[in-house]
């Protein structure tokens, strides 16, 4: 079985992660985070990524396409070998790029579906404010100001016209990510009950 793939879109403090956690428990689907993967890929020891990955990381950049579709890759398969069944996955964080959607579109061609995009939708100020929130116990070195104007940056700059073109494809699911958690996964709900 191929894995079907939903991939998870949104600025920085979106709530890509929160709303990912639910889609698991209520619809079983695995949450591949490309930035978890990376972050721990990052501390694994004797990793050939790791110090790469930090700098990347450091800079608010994105992490070379390569190196993040070798983790979910593997990441999907560790997943499908463990238990077949388990073919749906949530791809949270990526593609982040043009370079990203290409990478992917050459080395997953015809061994994964992608079947729709999953966008929150969010003011840039309300992510700020809930990743500096979060940036008080999160621990993660890219939490603050400064790391997050540029992620904002970034994201507007690459990710954004993903979801654009994803869009023209008839491939987007947009929620308004601004309201609560609950009131955001009630939209969640409606579009993977529709979906499948």
């Amino acid at each position: 079985m191929k894995p079907v793939v939903v991939f998870v879109l949104g600025g920085p403090g979106a709530g890509k992660g929160t709303q990912c956690a639910r889609i698991v428990e209520k619809y079983g689907y695995t949450h591949l985070s490309a930035g978890d993967l990376l972050r721990d890929e990052r501390k694994r020891p004797g990793s050939q990524y790791g110090e790469l990955i930090e700098n990347y990381i450091k800079e608010g950049e994105i992490v070379p396409v390569e190196i993040t579709i070798s983790l979910l890759k593997r990441a999907m398969d560790q997943t499908m070998a463990a238990n077949s069944q388990k073919n749906k996955f949530l791809i949270d964080g990526f593609p982040r790029n043009e370079d990203n959607l290409q990478g992917w579109n050459k080395t997953m061609d015809g061994k994964a579906d992608v079947s729709f995009v999953l966008f929150f939708d969010c003011d840039n100020e309300i992510c700020i404010g809930r990743c500096l929130e979060r940036g008080k116990s999160s621990g993660r070195s890219d939490d603050n100001r400064e790391s997050l104007e540029k992620r904002i940056h970034t994201y507007l700059q690459s990710t954004r016209p993903i979801i654009d073109l994803y869009e023209r494809m008839g491939k987007v699911r947009k929620v308004d990510a601004s309201k609560s958690v609950d009131e955001v996964f009630e939209k969640v709900v409606q579009i993977f009950d529709k979906e499948g």
